[in-house]
């Protein structure tokens, strides 16, 4: 769908095309001492620094065109001039459900220098017209921004969305800027050192072969043959929001990249490791805020009836660059890499001129060091090596992966497990924390409040990981993923050649959740404790097994173990961390499969859908079992794991690591 221009298509094929503009190659001088200027006509804001040229609808602020390089627009100038770059937010209310394009009603000049301008697309929410004409838009007043500075290779781009009291109810589903970049130009996509090719065209996914969901096609006659018979899906190319700080695309003629540039990640929802995309066919860029991927309707952010609120999202970069054509165009990305990191450096900005977006200032930072007290483990205090550390909203263990409105502020600790979390907005927080090796979630149970300038200094804090009794096995790495397990190489008819020589992102290949039926073709998995191995005898996911067109039926795993003897009238405890559910329930049966009632169940739970999407982990869940002796015997046991849900290929879990622990030691 084409977001709704607010002038009349008639009109707007009366304004003129965007001037080109010539530039030298990277490296070089850039136009360092011309002048900003802003030309403002009845349908156009034209923004010129010498380097480049932004073309913005007046007054909706979509962006029209970008001139580069000599480059007339490096967006796609067949579409609709609304569908070049654009934000959307998916969302629904009672009664409706649907996309609203940010479109502002008035444009206002917030800055114009010669070595600034930031300008503004604002609308203001209205009861009387949302009620009529205007039901599509969110409940939220809209103030979308961009920034061009004197010498930048590029522009700036953040919005805000503010609730008042009063307003309607809203669930918001997805926040995102989207670039539809020039087809006939921009054909090599870079997302890493490790992720980057030459990327199909359009017409190759619209006349190739659908497969088990609409984003999957498998490319039969494409317009480039060596991509003939591989697997394009926009999922193969998502990133951990961590890692999500600089991706784009690469013209080879002229030799030209375009590249979203992330600083921080204070605006994103449900912290570090939460996936999203990235770029994909199209050629498509984007810049993720909020959605529900890899999270399910537990990321949903929910807004009750009259419930105020107010989030900045961005600003984030939006870089472009180019080489001569006798040049390496690689150089291009490793430029934007350059760039990233300068941009990371600058955080938080100083010219954006919201008041809501505070500078360093105004800003605090807290710092300290974080310990692990594991008795069974260690006697001694263990530094929390490397351990995820953040700021978030108040709430329990563990929250933070679920919320969605405020801010969140995160590092990783260095090996002695000393943090500085800096540039905090003002607000109340909790502080949060995971370790690679330990199960569970820690937070800190006072509330941080930060105010302008504060410097919170917390000292040593101990993480004490749950335990009632000593490791007697586990199976796993406790590091919130299922990468250490088995993963299968893919059918040879459903490849991504991206992914054929990585066996760090082998998990990103088409139809896996096919190979478990036929590395499993008569019975399930089992795993014998002291003979199995993990990295090669567990299956990364415990799926559904096919059992004829379209109809599958649930998968019970066995872990076998030995007990030398059981100590009556004590307990147990079996921990199941998983790394992603999707419409999965996990039924736990001891010694016995045939039990009507299973020991321990999850009910139905998990909308990750992580299985399919070629993602390794969605949210993290750890699940303890209490164990009595009575269920248990000398010599082997078996514990029965099984997904009783079985309705799709994708309903299942990924289990992340899991451990039995004996019964409390009394000395």
């Amino acid at each position: 769908m084409v977001p709704p221009p607010l002038t009349p298509p008639s009109l707007r094929q009366k304004i003129r095309p965007l001037p080109t503009i010539a530039l030298p190659p990277l490296l070089l001088p850039s136009f360092c001492n011309y002048f900003i200027t802003i030309t403002i006509v009845i349908f156009e804001v034209v923004i010129d620094n010498g380097i480049l040229q932004l073309t913005i609808a007046n007054p909706e602020g979509y962006l029209i065109g970008v001139s580069y390089s000599g480059v007339h627009n490096v967006l796609e100038n067949r579409n609709h001039e609304s569908n070049r770059g654009y934000w959307d937010v998916v969302w629904d209310t009672k009664g409706y459900s649907g996309t609203d394009w940010l479109l502002g009603s008035k444009f206002n000049v917030i800055v114009e220098n010669e070595d600034q301008v930031e300008v503004s697309f604002t609308y203001e929410w209205d009861s009387t017209t949302w009620n009529k004409s205007e039901v599509w838009r969110i409940p939220a007043n809209v103030d979308r921004r961009y920034i061009v500075l004197r010498g930048s290779s590029g522009f700036y781009a953040y919005a805000i969305l503010d609730r008042e009291e009063g307003m309607p109810a809203a669930n918001i589903f997805q926040i995102r800027t989207v670039y539809k970049l020039d087809q006939s130009r921009f054909h090599y996509m870079a997302i890493s050192d490790d992720r980057q090719r030459i990327m199909p065209m359009p017409e190759d996914r619209e006349n190739g072969l659908p497969l088990a969901f609409k984003e999957a096609v498998l490319l039969t006659n494409p317009t480039n043959p060596d991509l003939r018979g591989e697997v394009d899906d926009k999922y193969q190319y998502s990133c951990e929001d961590k890692d999500n700080k600089v991706h784009g695309w690469i013209s080879f003629d002229p030799q030209v990249g375009f590249w979203i540039i992330t600083p921080s990640n204070e605006f994103r929802s449900a912290g570090p490791v939460k996936q999203d995309l990235t770029t994909h066919v199209g050629p498509t860029s984007l810049a993720m805020f909020h959605s529900a991927h890899y999270a399910g309707y537990d990321v949903t952010m929910s807004f009750q009836e009259g419930e105020p609120w107010k989030k900045v999202f961005g600003p984030y970069y939006v870089h472009l660059n180019s080489v001569s054509l006798d040049r390496d165009f690689h150089e291009l990305w490793d430029d934007a890499k350059h760039q990233m990191t300068q941009e990371t450096r600058s955080w938080p900005y100083e010219f954006p001129s919201s008041k809501d977006f505070p500078k360093s200032v105004e800003r605090g930072f807290v710092f300290g060091r974080l310990l692990i007290h594991e008795r069974y483990k260690m006697r001694t205090m263990m530094a929390g090596s490397y351990a995820w550390i953040g700021l978030a909203a108040p709430g329990e263990a563990g929250s933070w992966q679920t919320e969605t409105k405020g801010y969140q502020f995160w590092t990783r600790a260095d090996r002695n497990g000393g943090f500085i979390i800096k540039g905090i907005r003002e607000g109340v927080y909790n502080l949060f924390a995971w370790v690679p090796g330990f199960i569970g979630d820690y937070v800190y149970v006072e509330d941080i409040r930060i105010v302008p300038g504060s410097v919170i200094q917390l000292g040593d804090l101990v993480y004490e990981p749950l335990r009632n009794g000593p490791t007697f096995w586990q199976i796993g790495f406790p590091d919130r993923t299922a990468l250490e397990f088995y993963v299968p190489q893919p059918n040879s008819l459903f490849v991504n050649k991206l992914y054929t020589d990585s066996d760090h992102n082998k998990f990103r290949q088409y139809g896996l959740w096919e190979r478990y039926a036929e590395l499993y073709p008569d019975n399930d998995l089992i795993y014998t404790v002291g003979e199995s191995d993990f990295h090669t005898d567990w299956f990364f996911a415990q799926v559904t097994r096919r059992t004829g067109n379209n109809t599958f039926k649930p998968t019970t795993w066995q872990i076998i173990f030995a007990l030398q003897d059981v100590i009556p009238s004590s307990n147990y405890t079996l921990r199941i961390a998983l790394a992603s559910t999707t419409r999965a329930e996990l039924q736990v049966r001891f010694n016995d499969p045939e039990v009507s009632i299973p020991h321990f169940t999850t009910m139905v739970m998990g909308t990750d859908n992580a299985i399919a999407r070629h993602g390794i982990h969605g949210l993290y869940r750890l699940l303890n079992v209490d164990v009595p002796s009575e269920w248990l015997r000398a010599g082997n046991n078996t514990i029965y794991l099984k997904q009783a849900k079985h309705e799709s290929p994708f309903f299942g879990v990924m289990y992340d690591y899991i451990r039995f622990e004996g019964p409390p030691r009394t000395t």
